[in-house]
């Protein structure tokens, strides 16, 4: 016999299979959806626990190439058993870019501090969150409901994926519609002339193509989800749109700044 066999433990075999019940159990546990959130949650609490750097990271991909961004959600499923993001910290990086760059958006408005706060509220609350929900939810609902492969319980889109597909999508829309894009608005975008509602379009075309091609890319990144080329068929509805606002004289960015101005007042 091996002379380290004395130090193992020994135990019956009922205790045995009451251990890998208990055990069986707690695991169990761990993968609910309730388990998960609370742990998210949590997390939240915790800036010291959260990978910044990595979340960095997603940013600067998701403009340069979203499918690394996907590949660590793969990592993601076979080291943690999940496709949703068990960190907030990309959460909170985009909030603090929400802020900053509703705040920019203010100044070019010509808001006082009041009016600002409103906007910042409207924009996080309604913009992001509020539009972002219903996105998520939808997603999850038409994913799960038409296009999973082989329906069943051990292979269905998590909301919590979907929401982060929505956050995915939505960091270079608000990059390119509420950062860049600030630095032409007054003196090329609002002008009165075919070059300004050109510019200001052709930002609108740009972020919305970002966004389709992102939630295309979360999607069809499920291995599970059959006919996710559907998700680009908006991009044909998008150009067709665009091509009519050009035709027709229309500035979205000016509709935007009216809508803003009036819901702040």
């Amino acid at each position: 016999s091996f002379p380290f066999s004395k130090m193992l433990p020994t135990t019956s075999l009922n205790s045995l299979d009451h251990d890998n019940g208990s055990l069986n159990s707690r695991e169990a546990a761990r993968h609910t959806a309730g388990f998960k959130r609370y742990k998210y949650l949590r997390r939240l609490l915790h800036f010291r626990h959260m990978d910044f750097e990595f979340a960095l990271w997603q940013m600067l991909y998701l403009f340069t190439s979203p499918q690394k961004v996907y590949r660590n959600f793969h990592y993601r499923k076979q080291t943690k058993d999940q496709w949703a993001r068990d960190d907030p910290a990309f959460l909170v990086l985009l909030s603090i870019w929400l802020c900053v760059s509703t705040i920019g958006f203010g100044f070019v408005l010509g808001l006082g501090f009041v009016e600002m706060i409103k906007l910042l509220l409207w924009v996080i609350f309604i913009d992001c969150v509020g539009v972002g929900l219903l996105i998520a939810t939808f997603m999850w609902f038409i994913s799960n409901k038409y296009l999973t492969k082989h329906p069943n319980r051990d292979c269905d889109v998590e909301w919590g994926y979907a929401f982060d597909v929505h956050l995915n999508a939505f960091y270079p829309l608000l990059v390119i519609l509420h950062f860049i894009q600030l630095f032409f608005i007054h003196y090329v975008i609002l002008l009165n002339s075919f070059i300004g509602y050109f510019v200001g379009n052709t930002f609108w075309l740009t972020a919305i193509g970002y966004y389709i091609y992102v939630t295309f890319l979360g999607y069809s990144a499920l291995p599970f989800l059959k006919n996710t080329v559907i998700l680009l068929y908006p991009f044909a509805l998008l150009i067709l749109l665009y091509v009519v606002s050009l035709a027709m004289g229309w500035n979205f960015t000016k509709m935007l700044c009216v809508f803003y101005t009036y819901r702040v007042k």
